[in-house]
C-alpha cells in the first residue's frame, strides 16, 4: 500500500511537471491556434490564472479578425473568474462597444453591471462604487427592458440601496452618540427624506425627538424656546406614526418637559 501511495505521488509530480513544461512551450511558441485551444481548455477547467497570459497575447494577435470576438469574450470572463471585477467590468463594457451586433452583447452588458455590484464595499466604507453599481444596473434595465435579468437587477439594486440607507442611518446615529445633536437632527431628517420606507424609521423618529430635546437643553437661552418647540413638534409626528411604539413613554417625557420649559421661558 505504501509503495502504491508513493507511486501515485511520483506519477502526479511527473504529470504536473510535464503539464507545466507543455504549458510553457505553448506560451513561448508561435502556434496561436494551439494557444487559443489551450487557453479555452484552461478557462473551462477553472485554471484562469494560466489562461490569462494566453488570452492576453491572443487579444493582440486576433484583433480585427473573426476570432477576435471570441477571444475578447473569454478575456473579459477570465478576469471575472479571477475576481478582478474592475478589469472584468471594463472589458465587458468594451465588448459591447467593439461588437455592437454580437448575440453576446446583452450578456456582456449585464456582466459589466454585475461586476460593479461586486465592487460595492461594506456599508461603512466609501459608497462611490455602490452608487455607481446602482447607476450601471439601472442603465442595463433601461437598455434591455425585456431582459430575463430584470428581476435579478432589481434585487441587486434593493441590496445596494439598503447599504446606502444603513450608512445614512449609522452616520446620523454617530452624530447623536458624539452629542452633536444639531448635526444628528439634520442627518436623521436627510435619512427619512431619502429613505421614507426605511426599516429604521421608528428609531430615527424617536432619536429626532430626543436629539431635539437634548439640543434645546444644552442651548443658549435665546435658542431654547425654538428648540423646545421643535421637540414638541417632532414628538407629535412620532406619536402619530407610532402610537404603540416602545419608545413612546420616553418620547412623551421629553415632550412634557419641553412644555414645562416653554412655559417657564414665556413667563420670564
Amino acid at each position: 500500500m505504501q509503495r502504491i501511495a508513493i507511486y501515485i505521488l511520483v506519477l502526479g509530480a511527473v504529470l504536473t511537471f510535464s503539464s507545466c513544461s507543455d504549458y510553457n512551450k505553448i506560451l513561448k511558441g508561435n502556434d496561436y491556434e494551439l494557444k487559443y485551444k489551450t487557453a479555452v481548455e484552461l478557462y473551462n477547467e477553472g485554471d484562469c490564472y494560466r489562461a490569462l497570459p494566453l488570452f492576453d497575447e491572443l487579444m493582440t494577435y486576433y484583433r480585427m479578425t473573426e476570432k477576435g470576438e471570441d477571444v475578447y469574450y473569454y478575456y473579459a470572463n477570465t478576469h471575472y473568474c479571477l475576481k478582478d471585477y474592475y478589469l472584468a467590468s471594463y472589458y465587458f463594457k468594451r465588448f459591447t462597444k467593439h461588437f455592437p451586433y454580437s448575440p453576446r452583447k446583452e450578456e456582456c452588458a449585464f456582466m459589466s453591471a454585475l461586476c460593479t455590484k461586486k465592487n460595492s464595499p461594506a456599508y461603512n466604507l466609501d459608497p462611490t462604487d455602490t452608487r455607481k453599481a446602482i447607476d450601471e444596473l439601472q442603465l442595463f434595465m433601461d437598455q434591455y427592458p425585456e431582459s430575463d435579468k430584470i428581476d435579478t437587477c432589481n434585487a441587486m439594486i434593493d441590496e445596494l440601496r439598503a447599504k446606502l440607507e444603513r450608512k445614512s442611518y449609522e452616520q446620523a446615529k454617530l452624530y447623536y452618540k458624539m452629542e452633536k445633536y444639531k448635526s444628528a437632527v439634520i442627518s436623521f431628517e436627510v435619512t427619512l427624506e431619502k429613505y421614507p420606507d426605511t426599516e429604521y424609521r421608528e428609531e430615527v423618529m424617536y432619536l429626532m425627538v430626543k436629539s431635539n430635546y437634548l439640543l434645546a437643553e444644552n442651548s443658549i437661552e435665546t435658542k431654547k424656546l425654538e428648540r423646545y418647540q421643535e421637540t414638541i413638534k417632532s414628538y407629535r409626528i412620532f406619536a402619530d406614526y407610532f402610537p404603540d411604539s416602545g419608545y413612546l413613554k420616553n418620547a412623551k417625557h421629553y415632550h412634557d418637559v419641553s412644555l414645562k420649559e416653554i412655559e417657564k421661558l414665556n413667563n420670564q
